[in-house]
């Protein structure tokens, strides 16, 4: 990093080569981000300013909206937690007065933050727009290469099978969670011949704690179109579908500006970039949430104005997909990297990555971490790295215990293999998935037993119900769970749940159910000891677990204040004024008020 001095009061710099940058993606909307907008923008008519005010969307620094950058004639200053009196600061300041915020800076080429090692350590390439562009601008993806890859395509005259080797010799495997081949799938759609053919982008994004699909469309459309338009050539698609969640309206907004806006430029139609014959256009379709539609065969009948269920395979998609059409389906992630592929070569996107996985992957960091965000890393970096590195270790500096990774068909990995590459071959060996790249990260206060309740609730809710094995086995699973949490659980429940997990995984017809038992069977395969507890000792060591939780008085601590009396709900704390107080333990609901009320840590908790 270059640490230059910040420049004096008295150097003159232009205010109509200034941009003021505002981030206006969900994560920044949501922390006030369109207030500090109109703010400066009242600024600027106010004051009669000049620079250029313009809109972007998340640069994946989440933990830091709103975020603000201006960029003048000496760099890029980026300014984090920027709200309306900020706001007014920051614009009177570094642009009227011309003098930076030290404070505020998150990120410059003029000093050292601590905010740095988040992108030291990123090699964007699906995100390499994302937070850097107005994604609501075809000239500005157009400045930043946008189309290039159709044009490169047109004027060399490369053919399906020159495409389709392309993303062979990259080693691109799907970003939704399979990890397949990109190039061998387009490659199979290519090889059924047919009047009519279907390019699908699965962006049901489903996972909780997973944002990366809907960073990517808010952020950056442009790229998914154009990579979704290089696949439809490349297999000799005629039609393409965009599935996306209706609770993503800001991501399904910026998407139809961003069709309409390649629509009338001509690069969706007929005879796209001057190719003969190749005829294209695409449109969205909202999905009404169901986390099933995120497997192929659901998607589509969910299409088609079916209920989503899963059907038996084969046939496949590439055979007989939406109205019995060849058709090819990939996440939003697989098709923001084709473009870059394309324009870049094979060679460049096998330059990152391990040896069967190549090229970056993008993960959303959520839970106990100080970081939270989107992040891009080379395959191959350390879970370890992710999470101290760029997620800046835990919150309060509290000890790392687990990460979930995989969404609800993942499992949750341990501290002691914090070490594991992110690789889907090395994932996969933990017991949990790659999956769509949500990554969950949990400290010493996390009970693992209710954090597998959590998944499990999540995955029987989210069955079709089609096969019994999901339908009932799930349920089954989460009645034990319930019962060992609650401290009714007994010897022979671990058994009963390994068991159970056999069966769904291996007979239920689709990827949701034959993974849904991922996170039960990695925490009691590394964390077993707290099953233990929970059913033996009848306590959670996390004191997570309200029914196997113990309030006391710590009779040397008590001052006999009364605090705790008065906000104790059901009323089960007795004593005198000034004397030690008791708690009525058949009475007591254990809802913590006495422990969060107490200034004089006097209630234990056990």
């Amino acid at each position: 990093m270059n640490h230059r001095k910040f420049r004096l009061k008295n150097q003159i710099i232009s205010m109509e080569n200034t941009q003021v940058i505002v981030g206006l993606g969900s994560c920044g909307i949501a922390a006030g981000a369109n207030k500090t907008y109109q703010k400066i923008l009242e600024l600027q008519k106010a004051e009669n300013l000049s620079f250029q005010l313009k809109k972007t969307s998340c640069v994946g620094m989440c933990y830091r909206e709103p975020l603000v950058e201006i960029i003048d004639e000496t760099g890029a200053y980026l300014y984090g937690e920027i709200d309306e009196d900020r706001a007014i600061e920051i614009i009177n300041k570094h642009i009227v007065q011309q003098t930076p915020v030290k404070e505020y800076i998150v990120q410059s080429d003029f000093m050292e933050t601590v905010d740095d090692t988040f992108t030291r350590e990123q090699v964007k390439i699906a995100l390499r727009n994302c937070g850097h562009i107005d994604p609501e601008s075809l000239e500005e993806y157009e400045v930043h290469g946008g189309y290039n890859a159709i044009r490169k395509i047109a004027s060399e005259k490369l053919t399906q099978m020159d495409v389709i080797q392309t993303l062979i010799d990259s080693g691109l495997r799907g970003r939704g969670g399979g990890g397949f081949s990109t190039g061998l799938k387009w490659k199979f759609a290519n090889s059924y011949k047919s009047d009519e053919k279907y390019i699908i982008c699965n962006a049901d994004e489903g996972d909780p704690g997973a944002f990366m699909d809907r960073s990517l469309l808010e952020g950056d459309p442009h790229s998914v179109i154009e990579g979704m338009i290089t696949g439809a050539y490349a297999i000799g698609a005629t039609d393409g579908i965009i599935y996306c969640r209706a609770e993503y309206p800001l991501a399904i907004k910026r998407l139809n500006i961003a069709i309409i806006q390649a629509r009338e430029k001509g690069y969706l139609g007929k005879n796209i970039f001057g190719i003969q014959g190749f005829n294209f256009d695409m449109y969205i379709k909202e999905g009404a949430g169901a986390f099933v539609c995120g497997e192929e065969t659901a998607l589509i009948a969910s299409v088609e104005g079916q209920r989503g269920m899963p059907r038996k395979r084969p046939p496949f998609p590439a055979e007989s997909g939406l109205w019995q059409k060849p058709t090819n389906i990939n996440n939003v992630e697989t098709f923001a990297n084709i473009p870059w592929i394309i324009n870049n070569g094979a060679a460049a996107y096998t330059a990152f990555g391990t040896e069967k996985s190549k090229g970056t992957k993008v993960f959303a960091l959520a839970g106990k971490l100080k970081r939270s965000g989107l992040v891009e890393v080379p395959m191959g970096i350390t879970i370890r790295d992710i999470i101290f590195k760029l997620g800046g270790g835990i919150q309060k500096d509290k000890k790392f215990k687990a990460v979930q990774l995989g969404g609800p068909s993942g499992g949750c990995i341990p501290e002691y293999l914090a070490d594991t590459i992110v690789d889907y071959d090395s994932v996969n060996a933990t017991g949990a998935i790659m999956g769509s790249g949500g990554m969950v990260v949990m400290d010493e206060t996390t009970c693992m037993v209710d954090v597998a309740k959590f998944f499990l609730d999540f995955t029987r809710k989210e069955s079709c119900g089609k096969c019994t094995f999901c339908r009932i086995g799930t349920k089954r699973m989460l009645e034990v769970l319930i019962r060992i949490s609650n401290g009714d659980g007994k010897e022979g429940d671990l058994e009963k749940l390994l068991n159970l997990a056999e069966q769904i995984k291996n007979n239920s017809l689709c990827g949701l159910g034959q993974t849904a038992p991922n996170p039960v069977l990695t925490t009691i395969k590394y964390f077993r000891d707290e099953y233990e507890a929970h059913i033996r000792d009848h306590k959670c060591p996390a004191k997570v677990c309200k029914p196997l939780l113990t309030y006391t008085v710590d009779d040397e601590k008590c001052t006999g204040c009364t605090v705790c009396a008065k906000n104790c709900p059901p009323k089960a704390i007795d004593g005198e004024r000034k004397k030690t107080h008791y708690i009525r333990q058949d009475d007591c609901i254990r809802c913590g008020a006495c422990f969060s009320k107490c200034k004089f840590d006097a209630i234990v908790l056990s």
